[in-house]
């Protein structure tokens, strides 16, 4: 558990901050040069804080992206490539940010209400869905692109978060654990027709959609560590694809479909990995100090 309980343990430390948006404006930060040829984003502790990175999809030329003195985690491109939506500490709170792709021009999107955690574009852009504690307890949400519009699309005891459009933007898949374990549960966009996907006596957290809409990647402890499985959209024929000795999480398709970006903490510390989709040629991307995680390719 202590791997996924990093996660957990950096985002509660934001919701744990005292103050408003309104006790400190955000500052204006200037762009940055960004890598040659940028595919994929990711968190980093190497600087102290939590980070926002870039680097190109071999892995090199990792930029510092966010560059302050507070936490900024999970990033999500958006689907034109030309922005990200993060968690960020740095106005006092766990709010969603949305920022260009080189840095600049961070606009607060959520403003204090609530534990906000991983945001994640609609296919369209329109819209961001992510989970929020602002009702008590994590349920899904999504708002507008430019934080407006806020709806509450689940309603449950337990736990929701993780939230993964579709990619023709008609269903959200996201992890609960209404049912005891988490479990990849989806709903119609309207919050609607409610089903479990992975329906296992384990549990299974962080959907990724191929982009083809067919497969729907996760990670599972039904195997003693952390791995990172395949399923069918329906969730059908649910396959163990990284098969590692150690814990591996949060997937990432790359826009081809081809390939599963990934962090893993196989050799130590955690650290951002590629593999095919079937599980060959797995490649150490980062070899940084600190944790690196929740990669995502750019489009």
């Amino acid at each position: 558990m202590r791997f996924l309980v990093a996660a957990l343990i950096s985002v509660a430390f934001l919701a744990g901050c005292s103050g408003s948006s309104q006790d400190a404006p955000t500052p204006t930060l200037g762009p940055v040069q960004l890598p040659a040829k940028p595919g994929i984003v990711f968190d980093s502790t190497r600087d102290n804080y939590i980070e926002v990175y870039l680097m190109n999809s071999d892995g090199s030329q990792q930029t510092n992206l966010t560059r302050i003195t507070a936490d900024n985690l999970t990033p999500a491109p958006s689907p034109d490539g030309k922005r990200i939506a993060f968690v960020s500490g740095r106005d006092f709170s766990a709010d969603i940010f949305v920022m260009a792709l080189d840095g600049s021009n961070w606009v607060n999107l959520t403003k204090g209400q609530g534990d906000n955690r991983y945001p994640a574009w609609s296919p369209d852009g329109k819209r961001i869905a992510f989970s929020s504690h602002r009702d008590g307890n994590y349920e899904i949400y999504s708002m507008n692109a430019d934080g407006a519009d806020a709806r509450r699309l689940t309603n449950d005891p337990g736990n929701d978060t993780f939230p993964a459009w579709s990619p023709d933007g008609s269903i959200i898949a996201f992890a609960s654990d209404r049912t005891g374990d988490f479990e990849i549960h989806a709903i119609n966009t309207d919050g609607s027709n409610l089903r479990n996907l992975s329906n296992s006596p384990s549990s299974n957290k962080y959907p990724a959609w191929s982009p083809d809409g067919k497969k729907i990647a996760f990670y599972s402890d039904r195997d003693k560590h952390w791995q990172i499985y395949v399923m069918n959209a329906d969730g059908s024929q649910q396959v163990n694809v990284s098969k590692s000795p150690k814990d591996d999480g949060a997937p990432s398709w790359s826009p081809d479909g081809k390939r599963l970006a990934f962090h893993s903490n196989r050799d130590g510390l955690e650290q951002v990995y590629v593999m095919n989709a079937d599980g060959g040629n797995q490649v150490k991307l980062t070899n940084a100090p600190g944790q690196q995680r929740f990669p995502k390719w750019l489009p």
